[in-house]
């Protein structure tokens, strides 16, 4: 068999849905795609994939896992930006909508330019430009 694996869904399991949808929809400006109770799906730009959020017990319930844990996750969401200044932009829309910048935007010894947010539920995003 000749599996060409993909990831058409990114879930996160959020401890408050609405918080996040929130956060992910007014503060960030995804695209809600499709919504139940306890459910939210965003559409992401074009060749992405989507991102959905749902309850964290859930989550973990449906997985067979505990649902508690805390600190680093072993994961990390990433954006690849055009420029430095889109990586100061992202991070500065994502703390005005409740993130915390766990690590400022500075240049990399390869040349590139990165910083750290964590959503209000501790997931990690790295926002990235290569120059």
């Amino acid at each position: 068999m000749d599996i060409k694996l993909q990831v058409t869904v990114v879930m996160l399991g959020v401890k408050d849905v609405e918080r996040a949808k929130k956060f992910y929809a007014e503060g960030l400006g995804c695209r809600v795609e499709q919504e139940h109770p306890g459910f939210v799906r965003f559409a992401l730009g074009d060749g992405s994939a989507a991102l959905a959020l749902y309850p964290w017990d859930q989550v973990a319930g449906d997985a067979g896992v505990p649902a508690e844990g805390s600190g680093f996750r072993g994961s990390s969401l990433h954006f690849v930006a055009d420029s430095r200044e889109e990586v100061d932009e992202v991070l500065r829309a994502a703390a005005a909508a409740g993130a915390t910048v766990v690590k400022e935007a500075a240049a990399l010894e390869w040349g590139g330019y990165d910083g750290y947010f964590s959503d209000p539920d501790g997931h990690l995003w790295k926002v990235v430009s290569a120059n």
